[in-house]
């Protein structure tokens, strides 16, 4: 085990090392730079910046060096917990994430407990009552919510409690409670807002997870150890969730490992949509101005989350199914 450990975590480091570079190399590929972005911009407000101006601010950002000096700079920085300044925003890019980030996380979470606590169960109840009715009713939700983009439901969702409840659904709070001080009042905003994003952002992985735990189970099923368990007298309840279910969850644990980054970036298209101040939107306009720091900062975090997610899923396959041994 520990032997494993060690080897991971140096899989791990030479994983976010090269994932921190193709992230880089990606984010600078196209034509141009911020600098470039940011003349455009002010040409499209009818100012016109110089050639010397635009060398000058180049040079102030270090955008005149070459790609593997500024790479080297940017992670020999990362190394030391800083994750350099945001051109677009004229900020620390650890401050612009800290402040995004606990909204974020609660998005997160409220999306993860929704679509484990229903998709697993459900998975078993179809799989046990095979072919009954409330059995295609499942599976008809589940094929609605995999085939339903989630942005594409936002937008639905928000178009209904608009017109037919009044409410103003996008965002998390309340425009009076969005810069406001945090109350219970504030609190109670934010929990009355959180329902439409974690559904959203949920329902696909409810469905998908429904199938894949229906799926493997009805598998699991009609395997001759269940029959012979079944005829030593296991009760119905015992019997399944002792043998089958741990089986049939094993795609589903495999699956944990991307929790961690989606945690962290959250659903990007339907964040943008629903107007959420999560680091997903925050990711997508640093992208579209080519601010590489801000940018590539969030890809390196994502990567380094993976690394760790996939690892935690290794260990708790090992921990549900004892035919998985690390040697």
């Amino acid at each position: 085990m520990a032997s494993y450990m060690f080897r991971r975590f140096l899989y791990m480091l030479v994983l976010i090392v090269l994932g921190s570079m193709v992230a880089f190399l990606v984010i600078t590929l196209p034509p141009g730079d911020y600098i470039s972005s940011y003349v455009a911009q002010l040409q499209s407000q009818g100012t016109i910046a110089g050639d010397d101006v635009i060398k000058s601010l180049r040079d102030s950002y270090g955008l005149d060096q070459p790609l593997y000096v500024q790479y080297a700079k940017w992670a020999w920085k990362m190394l030391h917990g800083d994750m350099g300044y945001s051109f677009q925003f004229m900020r620390p890019v650890a401050d612009l994430v800290g402040e995004r980030l606990g909204m974020t996380i609660v998005v997160a979470l409220g999306a993860l407990l929704l679509t484990y606590l229903i998709a697993i169960p459900i998975g078993i109840y179809s799989a046990v009552h095979q072919y009954s009715r409330s059995d295609y009713a499942f599976t008809a939700i589940a094929f609605f919510g995999v085939s339903m983009p989630n942005f594409l439901l936002a937008l639905i969702l928000l178009v209904i409690l608009n017109r037919n409840f009044g409410l103003d659904a996008g965002g998390l709070f309340s425009f009076q409670f969005r810069d406001a001080p945090w109350s219970w009042d504030k609190l109670v905003n934010l929990l009355e807002h959180l329902p439409l994003p974690v559904i959203a952002i949920g329902l696909a992985g409810t469905a998908a997870i429904t199938r894949v735990t229906r799926a493997m189970l009805l598998d699991e099923l009609n395997k001759p150890y269940v029959a012979t368990a079944r005829a030593k007298g296991l009760t119905e309840t015992k019997l399944l969730l002792k043998y089958p279910v741990r089986v049939a969850l094993n795609p589903v644990v495999s699956t944990m490992g991307w929790a961690l980054p989606s945690i962290f970036s959250g659903a990007t298209i339907v964040s943008i949509v629903l107007n959420l101040p999560t680091v997903g939107p925050l990711l997508y306009q640093a992208l579209m101005v080519e601010d590489m720091f801000l940018a590539g900062s969030i890809v390196v975090i994502t990567i380094g989350l993976t690394a760790v997610g996939m690892l935690l899923s290794d260990i708790l396959l090992a921990w549900l199914d004892p035919r998985i041994h690390f040697e």
